[in-house]
């Protein structure tokens, strides 16, 4: 019998209206009824309802507001029985993939992604950037772009989100370089994301520095269930160790492509999407003899009850 993972998404699986099929849950509504006062974010739960979109995207709001959803919906699950054997977070998830191992709370949880999003954008204001996905580049190649763009060392890989879509994140003169390296290149499909800041580049080193004396007054425990770090594709031993990896993510590439890789050979062939969107099911599909359930809407997530339950 195999294995089941809970897989938390990250900034861009939001919408507004993304808690709508939750309201009327008890585990969920209790959670997402307390979120603004938990993350210390005043109208947040206007912003999830109602938005307006730009607001809800900004990243100091975004990224409590997605933790929030997961969160409630975690609970739903957890109230129907389906318990997780392991968990992973992509980037902004991880912080809802510990409160799933018992390694921070939920209130922890949404306070310090408040605080994320907060450094993370100062951050971006002082040193604008730019982020790009290549489809149909390995990361090998998008190395070689990044350094080719930026030799200062400004701009890299950010996620490998699958063994043919890796992201560039660094100032937007050098990206918009890299983009036009990779398309002489004849790599497939080049995107611009709609991002505020260059998320996991050496651009956000002041916010990763900020988030430390954060991250230490906060209580980690040991995790109960593996957590597969974005940083190192592996499980974090203690939750010392999760601690400084949160740090650490900031700056570094989420390694999401090893994380899915180090999963399923580690037994694990169901996986759980839970929260908003359904990116990380789409990047399952290169994964034979898995199965992926998504939550973010009733029809989603009362399948995944329906067949884990």
């Amino acid at each position: 019998m195999g294995k089941t993972a809970f897989l938390f998404p990250g900034q861009g699986s939001q919408s507004v209206g993304m808690a709508g099929h939750l309201r009327g849950r008890r585990e969920a509504s209790d959670l997402l009824y307390r979120v603004e006062e938990m993350a210390g974010a005043p109208g947040l739960s206007a912003l999830i309802d109602s938005g307006p979109e730009d607001l809800l995207t900004r990243t100091d709001n975004v990224q409590p507001a997605i933790t929030a959803v997961s969160l409630a919906t975690l609970r739903v699950l957890l109230a129907a029985g389906i318990l997780p054997d392991g968990a992973a977070g992509h980037s902004l998830g991880e912080y809802a993939a510990l409160v799933c191992a018992g390694v921070i709370s939920e209130a922890d949880a949404l306070r310090l992604t408040r605080r994320r999003g907060e450094l993370m954008q100062a951050c971006a204001d002082r040193h604008p950037g730019s982020m790009i996905a290549m489809i149909g580049a390995d990361r090998e190649t998008a190395a070689r772009i990044a350094a080719e763009a930026s030799p200062e060392g400004l701009t890299g890989v950010a996620n490998v989100n699958s063994e043919g879509q890796v992201v560039l994140s660094g100032p937007a003169d050098a990206v918009a370089k890299a983009a036009e390296i990779a398309r002489a290149a004849g790599v497939r499909r080049v995107i611009p994301l709609r991002v505020s800041g260059a998320w996991h580049s050496p651009l956000m080193r002041d916010a990763a520095e900020g988030l430390v004396p954060e991250l230490e007054g906060t209580v980690f425990s040991d995790p109960a269930i593996p957590v597969y770090a974005n940083v190192t594709a592996e499980p974090a031993e203690s939750g010392g160790r999760e601690r400084e990896l949160l740090a650490l993510q900031v700056t570094s590439p989420v390694l999401w492509a090893d994380t899915m890789r180090r999963m399923t050979g580690d037994g694990f062939d169901t996986f759980v999407e839970v929260g908003p969107g359904a990116v990380l099911q789409g990047l399952l599909k290169g994964f034979g003899g898995v199965r992926a359930f998504g939550t973010g809407s009733e029809e989603a997530l009362e399948a995944a009850l329906a067949a884990l339950a």
